[in-house]
């Protein structure tokens, strides 16, 4: 009837009138119900080009539940204190949860994080968290679930012996370092793949860019070049050693049978991370061509004179 709920045929009606591409005005006119609660139905349940009467009318459902737990929780004490806006407060909750949402968190994930981390105590027991969010036990558990399996949340016993989830201030430092190791095994992974396919192949060289995208991701991430990454630099500098000439990217590809994007990025690591092959240096002997030499900050310029003097006296040696 006009003004109550939509039922179930009411929203079949609108699918397929959306599907035939009516506007939300006129079907408002067939159903004898205003245009806004069309659009509102609509926008809430997957918009127009996503909107289907039983996911719909399944959501009128889940958020009836909801209702009947009754209203959120009201803010600890703590976070009206201080002349600090409680409104304003939940409005920033909300917003740093939507934030989350948007770099891959699921909502209630979201939600449940957002909560923890604002407050004071940064610990919630699960009916804390059911009132404050409106949401079911199952909800709460899949959700913290989700956030132990990233390490940013941890359980402990409270008073009374009630389990209570807690967030560390250290929460974004250990989720970061635990994304850095990630990116580390999605990078051996791929370097295992390419192994066995060969690099030489489509297949392999895939791989083998998967594998260096994740080694360079993880290296940034992590404050220096990982494990796999430094394997390559050390061979590329082994091969310009064992050579004891200046070799072309292609050459090098060449002789250690990688490819040249391989041996650019072995021949990158060595430079941006010198301590890593100290006591030498990859210089660039021309533009494509690389060489070894010492590094010269190793010796004092006495030091470097005597030796000089002494490569002079062997050449001199060497041509009587």
């Amino acid at each position: 009837m006009p003004g109550g709920r939509l039922s179930d045929q009411d929203r079949g009606l609108i699918a397929s009138w959306l599907a035939e591409g009516l506007g939300y005005a006129e079907i408002g006119r067939r159903l004898g119900r205003p245009t806004s609660t069309i659009s509102r139905e609509v926008a809430r349940n997957g918009g127009p080009g996503g909107y289907r009467a039983d996911h719909a009318h399944e959501a009128t459902g889940r958020r009836a539940r909801r209702r009947r737990l009754g209203p959120p929780a009201e803010l600890p004490a703590a976070v009206g204190a201080d002349g600090r806006d409680a409104e304003a407060v939940r409005a920033y909750i909300e917003r740093f949860a939507a934030l989350m949402v948007q770099t891959g968190l699921p909502r209630t994930a979201a939600r449940v994080l957002a909560s923890l981390y604002t407050l004071d105590a940064g610990a919630m027991t699960a009916t804390e968290l059911i009132r404050r969010l409106r949401v079911s036990p199952a909800s709460v558990s899949k959700a913290i679930g989700y956030l132990e399996g990233l390490e940013v949340v941890r359980r402990e016993r409270g008073p009374g012996r009630r389990e209570r989830y807690v967030v560390d201030d250290d929460v974004w430092e250990r989720s970061w370092v635990a994304s850095a190791r990630a990116n580390a095994m999605w990078a051996d992974a791929a370097r295992q793949g390419a192994d066995i396919f060969g690099a030489v192949t489509p297949a392999g060289a895939r791989l083998d860019r998967v594998g260096r995208f994740f080694a360079r991701l993880s290296d940034d991430m992590a404050g220096g070049p990982v494990e796999a990454a430094l394997g390559d630099a050390l061979t590329a500098v082994a091969a310009l050693v064992h050579a004891s000439a200046p070799l072309t990217v292609h050459q090098l590809a060449t002789a250690l049978d990688w490819p040249a994007e391989r041996v650019t990025s072995a021949l990158r690591d060595a430079e941006q991370h010198p301590d890593v092959i100290d006591p030498v240096a990859v210089r660039r002997a021309a533009p494509g061509t690389y060489t070894i030499t010492a590094r010269l900050d190793r010796l004092t310029t006495t030091q470097r004179e005597a030796l000089g003097c002494h490569r002079e006296r062997t050449l001199t040696g060497a041509a009587e």
